[in-house]
């Protein structure tokens, strides 16, 4: 019996955590894959929501500068891949571990695969440092998994680029709706009449000023409009400190701590409207129907903006709030952007990510001394399906 193909995937954050759950159960359901997982510590927490952990990094008294995280964790990575000796090693997205796994194959010379590859926003400060982190990654990376077709076009126009691209879906989209197929219809709909607005704020680009500009957004929204309104706090102290002040005393507005994956799945299949700066929210929200305004000046993920899904509206108080105001205003409107759209892929992605790797796997055995493939070989990615409705 042939040995079992050994991938390590490095996993580093709670959204890399949710996103790549389905690549591991694909795995688990492909013959002749031995998958494992290495957490890298940069969040916490993870263990129960991942399958295959082989090693979990310390993640306490962790540096606070990307750079000095990524020089951390390139370290801790690289004696453990080299014992583990994997053929091919995932990342997903753009994080600091992501970089710094990335980095480590590299040095140990196993090839690379980016899940959720080519996504850009053109400005390398919005965000930083993700923006600089992906382009870095997919310059590294043998096999790129973009989640659209825009993203693989992002790809190919980059002459940096030269590992092979497949379109597969985004992995986001296969979490989110084998969550909402597990909840009861009950639990996805509200119980009053009042819309419920869901606000999450959390970049990077938006620390500071622009977090009270949204603050600020928010109070008017809850002063003026018959809205309920739920804002999650994240867990880092600088962010948390800045909202209690100016929502603390709003009746209508609640705070709560950042929910499980399945409970943050629930509040958002029953919310109204979201406004957030969050990247997961934005695939997120149109497959549950959701409209969004999304609280940044660029996006990386442009795709849903054609479909009206999405709004850039900044971190203005009054292009937030007029923009949230005049959707309330128009039940009509509201209806056409309450029904389920698949920018993001239809819930297949992981599949079709294990079966490639299948694929590649079975090239080189054929062709051991092949040269790397270029961004061209691929033409030969199957094509996505047309996306199907999710269960509501």
């Amino acid at each position: 019996m042939a040995e079992p193909r050994r991938i390590v995937s490095i996993v580093g954050t709670r959204p890399e955590a949710i996103k790549m759950a389905p690549v591991g159960d694909a795995f688990a359901a492909t013959r002749g894959i031995a998958h494992s997982v290495i957490l890298t510590g940069q969040h916490g927490g993870l263990s129960d929501a991942i399958r295959d952990i082989a090693i979990e990094l310390p993640g306490d008294s962790r540096p606070r500068t990307p750079a000095r995280l990524r020089e951390r964790l390139h370290g801790l990575l690289t004696p453990h891949l080299k014992r583990l000796a994997p053929q091919l090693v995932l990342v997903h997205g753009d994080t600091s571990s992501a970089l710094a796994g990335a980095m480590a194959a590299r040095d140990c010379g196993i090839p690379i695969g980016h899940v959720e590859a080519g996504l850009r926003s053109f400005d390398m400060r919005q965000p930083w440092p993700e923006e600089g982190n992906r382009i870095a990654i997919d310059t590294l990376s043998d096999l790129l998994f973009a989640p659209t077709e825009a993203a693989a076009g992002n790809l190919r126009r980059e002459g940096r680029v030269r590992g092979a691209v497949h379109v597969t879906g985004n992995t986001g989209i296969d979490a989110v709706l084998r969550e909402l197929a597990r909840i009861a219809p009950e639990k996805r709909m509200r119980d009053t009449g009042t819309p419920l607005l869901l606000v999450t704020c959390h970049r990077k680009e938006n620390q500071g000023p622009p977090l009270e500009a949204v603050c600020r957004a928010v109070r008017m929204i809850a002063r003026s409009l018959y809205v309920d309104i739920v804002f999650i706090l994240h867990t880092n102290p600088l962010l948390r400190a800045a909202v209690p002040p100016l929502l603390g005393r709003e009746r209508n507005v609640r705070l709560i701590e950042p929910l499980p994956y399945p409970e943050m799945v629930a509040l958002t299949a029953r919310s109204t409207l979201i406004l957030t700066d969050s990247g997961g929210l934005q695939e997120e929200g149109p497959a549950l129907g959701k409209p969004i305004l999304v609280l940044r000046n660029v996006t990386e993920r442009p795709e849903a903006l054609g479909s009206a899904s999405l709004e850039l509206v900044g971190t203005d108080p009054t292009a937030i709030f007029t923009a949230a105001a005049a959707l309330l205003a128009d039940p009509e409107r509201l209806a056409r952007l309450s029904v389920p759209s698949f920018p993001f892929g239809d819930g297949q992605a992981a599949p079709r990510i294990a079966t490639l790797i299948q694929r590649w796997f079975d090239a080189r055995e054929r062709r051991p001394f092949m040269l790397r493939p270029a961004a061209a070989a691929s033409a030969a990615s199957p094509a996505t399906p047309a996306p199907r409705p999710a269960a509501r």
